[in-house]
C-alpha cells in the first residue's frame, strides 16, 4: 500500500472538481484564547477567528484541519493546518489577505496548495513542543504570559536524568489529563532535550503524538525532580504505575509552544527556525 493511498484512507478524500486543498503555518499567542479547537460551548478560539477571516477571503465557509489541538493558554510558532476551498487564490491572498482580518496575536506565516493527499493531522510524522520557564523570585513584567514563572530554582540536569526514563514507546496513562479523549495511551518519545539560556530554561520534547495534558503533566513532575522533591528515579515508577494520581500537577499552560511538525519531503513544505523567536538555542546551551 502506497503513502497516499494509506492517507487516503484515513482522511476519505474524496475531492471535486476545481476543489483545491491548502496549507497553511501558523503562529499565535494562545494567552488569550480558550485553545485552538472550535467548540460550540466556549467562544474565542484560534480555530474560530482563523475560520473566520479564511471564510472572508474565500467568500465561501471554510474549515480547517490542525496538526494539534493546543489547550488554552498554550503558544504556537509552528501549527500546521489544510482546508479545502473551491477558491481560486494566489498563496500570498491565503498569507497577507487572511492576517488583515486576523487579531495581532494570530499570524499567517506561509501558505501553500498541497496535494489532495496532505492531512496535517494524519500525514504528520513527529511533533516538537518547547516548554519554556524562568527561575526568578520576582515575575517579569515584560516576558508575561510567554513563559512560565518558578519562584524556585531547579536542578536541570537531574531533570535531564528523569526525563531519560521517558524515551521510547511507553503508555503514557500517568501523564494523561482525565478527559483526554485518544483512543491509545501509547506515544513514543523521540527525545527530550533541556537548555538553558539565562534565567530561562527550555524541555524541548519530540513524540509521534501527544496525549492531552501530556507535556504540562511531564513537565510537572519533572519540576518535582529539579527542586529536589523526588528523586529521578521516581519518574520511572511514576510511568510505569500508569497511575495520574501519582505525578506531579500540571504545569501551566504560558510557557508551552508548538514549535514543529514534521511531514514528508514529498509534500514540499516551507522549513523555518523552531522558535519563540526571543529563544537563541545551541548545543553550547545544553544541560
Amino acid at each position: 500500500m502506497s503513502y497516499s493511498r494509506n492517507c487516503e484512507i484515513k482522511t476519505g478524500v474524496s475531492m471535486p472538481e476545481g476543489m483545491r486543498r491548502i496549507a497553511i503555518g501558523l503562529e499565535y499567542a494562545g494567552a488569550d484564547f480558550n485553545g485552538f479547537q472550535r467548540q460550540k460551548s466556549t467562544a474565542n478560539t484560534v480555530q474560530e477567528a482563523l475560520e473566520s477571516a479564511l471564510t472572508a477571503i474565500a467568500c465561501e465557509p471554510i474549515t480547517s484541519v490542525c496538526a494539534g489541538r493546543t489547550d488554552a493558554g498554550v503558544h504556537a510558532t509552528g501549527q500546521v493546518l489544510h482546508f479545502d476551498t473551491l477558491a481560486e487564490r494566489p498563496d500570498k491572498a491565503w498569507q497577507l489577505g487572511v492576517n488583515t482580518k486576523l487579531p495581532d496575536s494570530i499570524r499567517v506565516q506561509w501558505a501553500r496548495q498541497v496535494e489532495p493527499e496532505f492531512h496535517a493531522r494524519f500525514s504528520a510524522g513527529s511533533r516538537t513542543y518547547r516548554y519554556v520557564g524562568r527561575c526568578s523570585r520576582a515575575r517579569s513584567a515584560v516576558l508575561g504570559r510567554q513563559v512560565s514563572h518558578f519562584s524556585y530554582e531547579l536542578n536541570l540536569e537531574a531533570m535531564q536524568r528523569a526525563s531519560s526514563y521517558l524515551l521510547g514507546e511507553h503508555d503514557f496513562s500517568a501523564f494523561r489529563a482525565a478527559q483526554c479523549q485518544a483512543h491509545s495511551p501509547v506515544r513514543k518519545l523521540e527525545f527530550i532535550r533541556w537548555y538553558r539560556q539565562g534565567q530561562l530554561w527550555v524541555m524541548e520534547v519530540q513524540a509521534n503524538a501527544f496525549l492531552h495534558h501530556m507535556v504540562r503533566n511531564i513537565v510537572g513532575s519533572l519540576v518535582e525532580v529539579g527542586r529536589g522533591a523526588q528523586d529521578p528515579e521516581w519518574i520511572k515508577t511514576v510511568l510505569e504505575s500508569r497511575d495520574r494520581c501519582l505525578a506531579g500537577a500540571t504545569a501551566p499552560p504560558w510557557g508551552l509552544y508548538l514549535v514543529d511538525v514534521a511531514y514528508p519531503q514529498s509534500f514540499g513544505l516551507p522549513q523555518f527556525p523552531v522558535g519563540p523567536s526571543f529563544l537563541a538555542l545551541s548545543a553550547d546551551n545544553r544541560c
